[in-house]
């Protein structure tokens, strides 16, 4: 892949990433509240969604979903409620007392891995985001599959970054600030997953 191409694809993604997602939101709130290592598994969750949304781009399912608009708008909607609900649940724990037994009540590894892996596996508009990215991005004249895996694989290196610094970011916050830092690290990060869930919801609404 021509050098050139390859860092307008990096340039691109970066600004694509220039404000932070749902999912960066939700890793803000887990490394607070769970540190920096047991975040990784929300991380690892949320790559692993986009892998599979990768995949489904690159085998055409996205025409299919965009052939039956009813479905589409379904899943868009449990993405929202979910979002809601993890909004909700974020903010009602931010009022809770911050005791060690509540520490020592941390999320399960899998509980943090299905988090980031749900939260990004009920946005449909990624498979589609996925289709119409990489096109933009790769020669027609050669194999098509190195080329999709080649732009996948780093749109995986440069997400897990984004979201390893604002895991370690909120960790780090925790250590050098009191300990109600976690608390508001999880106000402003569940009051940011609700508005996301609010903005996707009304892009959600069919259009008559």
């Amino acid at each position: 892949m021509p050098t050139d191409i390859l860092l307008a694809y990096i340039l691109t993604v970066l600004a694509l990433m220039s404000t932070p997602g749902p999912s960066h939101l939700l890793m803000l709130s887990n490394a607070a509240s769970n540190g920096f290592s047991r975040s990784l598994a929300t991380a690892f969750g949320d790559l692993s969604a986009n892998m599979l949304q990768m995949l489904a781009a690159g085998l055409g399912l996205s025409a299919l979903i965009m052939a039956a608009p009813k479905a589409f708008i379904a899943i868009k909607i449990v993405g929202v409620l979910y979002l809601i609900w993890l909004g909700l649940k974020m903010l009602y724990g931010s009022f809770k007392p911050r005791t060690q037994e509540r520490d020592k009540s941390r999320s399960t590894l899998k509980t943090l891995w299905l988090q980031g892996f749900i939260t990004s596996a009920t946005n449909p508009k990624a498979v589609v985001f996925f289709a119409a990215l990489f096109p933009q991005f790769i020669d027609g004249n050669t194999p098509f599959w190195p080329q999709f895996l080649a732009l996948s694989a780093l749109y995986i290196l440069i997400d897990g970054v984004f979201l390893s610094f604002y895991g370690f970011s909120a960790a780090r916050l925790k250590t050098l600030m009191a300990s109600n830092a976690s608390k508001w690290i999880d106000r402003l990060g569940g009051i940011g997953i609700l508005i996301a869930a609010l903005l996707l919801g009304l892009k959600s609404i069919p259009k008559t």
